[in-house]
């Protein structure tokens, strides 16, 4: 269940962070900047869970 919630996490991070570079002509100046930097660190939590998941490929949930 936890990697379901992690998916759909990288999923999520990775499509608002496509979104923000296509549109990035229209979102208002003030409004760009916070929702850049979400999206980074969305981004870079989303990269994080996929490298710890692949290093615990095999082993037994506890």
């Amino acid at each position: 269940m936890v990697s379901n919630s992690y998916l759909i996490f990288i999923i999520l991070a990775f499509t608002l962070g496509g979104v923000l570079i296509m549109k990035r002509d229209t979102i208002p100046a003030p409004l760009k900047k916070w929702m850049a930097l979400t999206a980074v660190i969305m981004v870079c939590l989303a990269f994080y869970l996929i490298v710890y998941s692949l290093l615990n490929i095999g082993s037994t949930p506890q």
